[in-house]
């Protein structure tokens, strides 16, 4: 009989995530070896690769169009490779933290994209960015895409609270523009992987990195998939300026991830319909006039007749009716013909089309009712100035400086067009994009999330965060959602079930010793120390949340707990994952996990003093959840 299986103790490897993509779309490319582990792995055969791509493919050609830097490769490497880390939950930071769906996550970003990839891959509909523009002061990031140790010690820079170097790119930086690019090349390759097939990325830029940020771009989501550039400007004409031309505008460029996104905004010149006959629907009408002759559309050259009186409406020769006389017979039937007199309402003088959506039928992307967008930003969007004065409000003072306006972010989240959008930004600085989220929230009655990631950066001394109290970014990010929150929730009371609250995490060292060591390292008190592989300060509630991370469980889930013959028994969204992390695991709380009918179960592997009760897991869940041998081996796992 096997045993559980351990839970992974990394994060996905980006290199078999692109395999796994390229299998389900070429299965045929694909063998098996044996690989270094003595284990059989699919790996792709690149013969039958070409042939399968004809001659669509290139290989060391001497001249091909590409958009290169020093420290490329190795920034991709960097996408890729999977890390050793996990986020621990913060209850004591966060604000409602067993019933928001919020998140609020500190760390390095690109540890933190690499996290999320399990539970939130494909989830997001919006992501929007606002990066370290490059102007040579800056802080840009703490990579180190393969330095040697002699080159990191020569790098300039400032230490974070953990000792971590956190390096600027100064303009003396021989690599200034290629430190940038790798900076946001390697977070924009997972971040891809978290957008729904019809999601979308907004990226606020100015002067310094534009074209370089829209060749990455193209590569990273494709061409094709560019959106537009939507010019913001941020502040009035200055005199005092280089050439005499004041930079005023900055550019938030979009991307989708694929052609199933489509950007719109309430069509104000539409109307609505909605009647006792169709009471569950909304509809509007639409002109069957084309600008077409009899002579180009002699199909659609006929009278339509109203079935109900007999009133003829003859067609116009130059402007033939939009259906054929087939196809009338057939509208007829489904309802979509309204004629003069059918409604009160409707003022109208001949037949129109009627086009509607069901409540519970609307599709991603679709546009009804609603109009495109154009590149120019409504007046009302603010400037930085705005952004600033959104910040004063709730602090009285400007500990942040430069802030996007929130009406930016709000008129980005109307455009998209989804109420339920899950809305990441991943340089979230004083947590602009969260307000927006709560506000707009507020006023449709939306229920979108929010995830928010940003580093913890020191706070200058010198500078009036540190004055007020705040020592990182961080503590001024969470403390704005606090305050806008509250805020909101007072202006707009009969929002009863606004989610204004966060979970917060932080970004640290896995949850697990470090038990590779050379055998003369080994002493009786390490191996004695070893018995249990989970480290002495970290929590049930660390392992938990690991756990969600590992198996792709949302870390926004609810939670709740129960005791059952003196264990914990901890359950995620109803059996999305239930875990035991205590020791001397009995039948009984066996019995109590197997009643909530659990989709996952995890256990700690000290919890079990002999193989045998490990391997008797199996028989007890195949008998007490009726499972086969290959669900539990799926199902149960053991950190």
């Amino acid at each position: 009989m096997e045993q559980p299986k351990h839970i992974d103790m990394q994060t996905p490897n980006g290199a078999q995530l692109n395999l796994d993509a390229l299998y389900q779309i070429a299965p045929s490319c694909f063998t098996e070896a044996k690989g270094e582990d003595g284990e059989v792995h699919r790996v792709v055969d690149f013969n039958k690769l070409r042939l399968l791509l004809g001659d669509q493919t290139v290989e060391d050609a001497p001249e091909v169009y590409d958009f290169t830097w020093v420290g490329k490769r190795a920034a991709l490497r960097e996408a890729a490779a999977p890390i050793n880390k996990t986020l621990r939950p913060c209850p004591e930071e966060s604000v409602y933290w067993e019933n928001t769906q919020n998140l609020y996550i500190e760390g390095d970003n690109l540890e933190v994209l690499k996290l999320l990839q399990n539970s939130y891959m494909g989830k997001v509909k919006m992501i929007y960015i606002d990066p370290p523009y490059n102007t040579g002061n800056d802080f840009v990031y703490h990579d180190d895409f393969h330095r040697t140790q002699q080159e990191e010690d020569e790098a300039a820079g400032v230490f974070n609270e953990t000792g971590e170097r956190m390096v600027k790119n100064t303009e003396s930086n021989g690599k200034f523009h290629s430190d940038w690019c790798s900076m946001i090349y390697s977070r924009l390759m997972i971040a891809r992987s978290l957008l729904k097939e019809d999601g979308v990325i907004f990226m606020s830029i100015d002067d310094n990195e534009v074209e370089n940020l829209k060749k990455i771009s193209d590569e990273v989501f494709g061409e094709s998939n560019f959106i537009a550039s939507f010019p913001w400007r941020k502040r009035t004409a200055k005199s005092d300026v280089p050439f005499g031309v004041s930079q005023d505008y900055e550019q938030i460029i979009c991307y989708a991830k694929t052609d199933l996104f489509a950007a719109s905004i309430d069509g104000k010149e539409r109307k609505y319909y909605s009647t006792p006959d169709f009471p569950n629907e909304r509809w509007r009408i639409h002109d069957m006039s084309t600008q077409r002759t009899a002579t180009e559309r002699p199909n659609s050259n006929f009278t339509i007749v109203d079935p109900k009186n007999g009133t003829k409406y003859p067609v116009n020769p130059q402007a033939v009716w939009r259906i054929t006389e087939r196809d009338f017979q057939q509208y007829l039937d489904n309802n979509r013909i309204v004629f003069p007199g059918d409604y009160d309402f409707l003022k109208i003088s001949k037949p129109v089309l009627r086009y509607w959506e069901r409540d519970d039928k609307l599709k991603a992307g679709d546009n009804f009712g609603r109009v495109p967008v154009s590149t120019k930003l409504p007046d009302d969007i603010g400037m930085s100035q705005d952004g600033t004065k959104d910040f004063s409000e709730l602090f009285g003072n400007k500990s942040f400086s430069y802030p996007k306006p929130v009406n930016l972010i709000l008129y980005l989240l109307t455009i998209i067009n989804d109420k339920d959008a899950v809305v990441l930004d991943f340089f979230s600085g004083s947590g602009t994009t969260a307000q927006a989220v709560m506000q707009i929230n507020s006023k449709d009655g939306g229920s979108r999330k929010f995830i928010l990631t940003q580093i913890p950066e020191v706070t200058e001394k010198d500078s009036e965060a540190f004055k007020n109290g705040y020592k990182n970014i961080c503590e001024i990010g969470k403390e704005r959602i606090r305050r806008a929150g509250k805020k909101i929730k007072e202006e707009h009371p009969e929002a009863k079930d606004l989610d204004t609250g966060f979970r917060v995490f932080k970004c640290d060292s896995s949850n697990y010793k470090e038990v590779a060591f050379a055998p003369k390292d080994y002493t009786q008190d390490l191996l004695a120390g070893l018995l249990d592989n989970i480290k002495e300060d970290r929590t049930d509630l660390d392992l938990l949340f690991d756990c969600m991370l590992r198996w792709g469980v949302e870390l926004s889930m609810p939670l709740s707990s129960q005791k059952v013959d003196g264990c914990t028994i901890h359950n995620v969204n109803d059996g999305d994952l239930v875990a035991c992390f205590d020791g001397n695991v009995t039948e009984k709380v066996i019995d109590a996990i197997a009643a909530l009918s659990p989709v996952r179960v995890v256990f700690r592997d000290s919890s079990f003093n002999e193989a045998a009760q490990k391997m008797n897991l199996f028989e007890l869940f195949k008998q007490k959840c009726d499972w086969t041998d290959e669900e539990v081996k799926n199902n149960v796992r053991v950190i």
